[in-house]
């Protein structure tokens, strides 16, 4: 569940609104620009105010390129997130909070296993809490591994992995994402609110596709979200643009240069097709018990103690990247 305009700034508020739970899309909410609240503007500042917390470390996406991360890793679990959101037809906030999850627990913490499990367990772990906090009916641990995962993983094992990052993570998981923007966002570009669904959605698509691009990381959600909006309204020319330039004059906080350069990108990367490539065909299945978790840098280590082996997840496996703190 992500932060909006109508929620406070409390952690883990697990409450669900009416619509959701009476299948109410609540569309007709903001049929017009004054169903707004009144003090919506202050509340979104706030946000923007905000949203560094709920992000990853500074300095995240040039791990990637100077290599001491791996992308192409990173590239596939994200894909891998994506495929399962498409399967079982979640919500657009429950992909995109998975990575976000994977992506604060990364920023932090180092994996010294190179064989790929341990990324896809991580990746499993951040599906399994986002579908908990968006989803009304989540599958169970062994359903979710579907899709061409590389490993499957023991419930009880995705449940240490799922606390290890509930720790990681401060038990924050009510993110600011760019969804706690686009709404507001939308009515900024077109204040009548003709094209407001298609804006929406339009922009809804679009952000899905920049969370597998690193580069989007150097953007805080808010300019990702303006940029989206401004993208998706290039779609119809007919549409006459509130302030399409002035995006400052949308919020307290926002800049202009950000919100340009995301949409720039955004144009080049996602808009315009700038990435084609083939799906990585990913290999064949293998079951990961807690044994194999805890013994998988040797063969021969199934002598070892289970309490070992929970020692090996927990403190071993995932390493504080405490350099990167401040």
């Amino acid at each position: 569940m992500s932060l909006s305009y109508t929620d406070c700034f409390s952690d883990l508020l697990c409450c669900e609104e009416v619509g959701s739970l009476d299948g109410d899309d609540g569309d007709e909410c903001y049929s017009s620009p004054e169903c707004f609240p009144a003090d919506v503007e202050e509340s979104i500042a706030g946000f923007v105010e905000g949203e560094g917390e709920y992000s990853p470390a500074t300095g995240y996406a040039a791990r990637f390129r100077s290599l001491s991360l791996d992308a192409a890793a990173r590239e596939e679990a994200v894909a891998w997130i994506l495929k399962v959101h498409a399967y079982y037809r979640f919500q657009p906030l429950t992909a995109y909070l998975s990575v976000n999850y994977m992506d604060r627990f990364l920023s932090w913490h180092r994996s010294p296993q190179e064989n790929g499990w341990p990324l896809q367990l991580l990746s499993v772990a951040c599906l399994s809490l986002a579908a908990k906090m968006e989803e009304t009916l989540v599958p169970s641990l062994l359903d979710l591994q579907v899709e061409g995962a590389r490993f499957i993983f023991e419930p009880r094992t995705i449940l240490r992995m799922e606390l290890l990052v509930l720790n990681a993570l401060k038990w924050r998981l009510r993110s600011i994402t760019p969804f706690t923007f686009i709404e507001f966002f939308a009515y900024k570009v077109d204040s009548s609110g003709n094209f407001f669904k298609y804006l929406v959605s339009g922009a809804t698509q679009i952000i899905l596709s920049t969370i597998q691009v690193i580069d989007f990381l150097e953007y805080w959600p808010s300019s990702v979200a303006a940029a989206a909006i401004l993208c998706a309204a290039d779609a119809f020319p007919d549409l006459p643009l509130d302030n399409p330039l002035n995006t400052e004059s949308w919020c307290v906080g926002l800049s202009n240069e950000r919100i340009k350069s995301c949409s720039r990108l955004m144009r080049d990367v996602v808009v315009d097709g700038g990435r084609r490539k083939p799906p990585r065909i990913l290999p064949q299945l293998r079951v990961m018990t807690s044994a194999s978790v805890g013994t998988a840098e040797s063969s021969s280590s199934s002598s070892s103690s289970s309490s070992n082996k929970r020692r090996k997840l927990n403190n071993c496996m995932w390493e504080d990247d405490d350099k990167e703190r401040e």
